[in-house]
């Protein structure tokens, strides 16, 4: 029986060449192409593939969120993430959502094909040095992130926007001199001395992104990294 993968990508070339690679394979099927996240939940739900083929960066999609979501509904179907920004922090979180493998979009046809059929088959695909990579970050930032109150990383998240206080307590519909304390707090946590130095950690550590919305995802009580 063939292995039945959805891709989701928004780039129709991308999907195109991917599709291509997969179709020479006797034993893999693509039944569908979704070009947002939105979409992509959709044709899960339809069509229940073994193996949906995710790009990291999509239209309304937060891959961790998407990860989460197809293990808690349809735990048949394994996520493989493929992307040209293995950045730490997703590649560490995507670990933790349950992802059958984070895979450079620059991986030969071959190694594609032989990760959707590993994933097809219950393993993962993860290469040492990238379970060696989330492990580091998870250590170095991750606990640092996690020590930060939900309200301190919203603060954060628009320190690192370029926000000053009047504008962050307006945002946050608190008072300058919370957003004060909010910031004092969380240069101790992460060990920096100013907001010019948070904001960099920030960027530098892919825990914030521009324009995110503020709270996280509101199912989580605790929200974790950006997905």
């Amino acid at each position: 029986m063939a292995i039945r993968v959805l891709l989701a990508d928004d780039y129709p070339v991308m999907c195109a060449g991917l599709r291509a690679m997969l179709d020479a394979a006797p034993d893999i099927e693509v039944v569908g192409e979704a070009h947002d996240g939105l979409e992509a939940q959709r044709l899960v739900a339809e069509l229940q593939p073994d193996i949906v083929l995710l790009d990291l960066v999509m239209p309304d999609l937060r891959p961790v969120e998407f990860a989460r979501w197809a293990r808690t509904h349809y735990p048949a179907t394994e996520v493989l993430l493929l992307t040209a920004h293995e950045q730490d922090c997703y590649l560490a979180r995507m670990i933790e959502a349950g992802a059958a493998g984070f895979l450079s979009k620059e991986e030969a046809g071959e190694m594609l094909v032989g990760a959707v059929r590993r994933a097809a088959r219950g393993e993962v695909f993860f290469s040492r040095e990238q379970l060696a990579r989330a492990g580091r970050w998870r250590e170095e930032v991750g606990q640092k992130w996690e020590s930060l109150t939900a309200r301190e990383r919203e603060v954060l998240r628009l320190v690192a926007n370029g926000r000053g206080s009047k504008q962050i307590a307006a945002a946050l519909g608190i008072g300058e001199h919370t957003v004060e304390t909010h910031v004092g707090s969380l240069l101790d946590k992460l060990g920096v001395a100013s907001r010019t130095e948070a904001s960099a950690w920030a960027w530098r550590h892919g825990v914030v992104e521009e324009d995110e919305p503020s709270g996280g995802n509101p199912s989580d009580e605790n929200p974790g990294f950006p997905g």
